[in-house]
């Protein structure tokens, strides 16, 4: 990969990273914020309906997940920017062979080729490798 290139996908992740940071930031402020109670100026923190605290319950899990998901993205997109940095961006971690322009291009932090990125799905999934 050019020097080029790598300035190129370099601008994309850092691009990348201010915007998912600001999701990752949005969702912490969103998540952690308090609900019912004090927050809309009732006298408790407790729904009165079961359905209310099963409702908050479920969007409070729900943005959890999201805000670990983003915190994910957040992570991998440091580690590709640390790889242009070491010039070895672009390599699949498990074959080391050149990753496909058209995979960077859609996910640049991509740190494996289809086919390595499939198996290693797979040994994820059954908890093998």
């Amino acid at each position: 990969m050019t020097r080029a290139e790598q300035r190129k996908f370099r601008e994309q992740l850092l691009d990348l990273a201010r915007r998912v940071r600001s999701d990752v930031d949005s969702a912490s402020e969103e998540t952690l914020k308090a609900q019912g109670g004090e927050a809309s100026g009732s006298l408790s923190n407790v729904p009165l309906h079961l359905a209310d605290l099963a409702t908050d319950q479920f969007e409070h899990e729900v943005s959890l997940s999201l805000l670990e998901s983003k915190s994910h993205i957040l992570e991998e997109i440091t580690d590709a920017l640390e790889r242009i940095e070491r010039n070895d961006y672009g390599v699949c971690e498990r074959c080391l062979k050149d990753i496909p322009r058209r995979r960077l291009e859609a996910m640049p932090f991509a740190r494996y080729c289809v086919p390595c990125a499939e198996q290693q799905e797979r040994e994820d999934l059954t908890g093998t490798g």
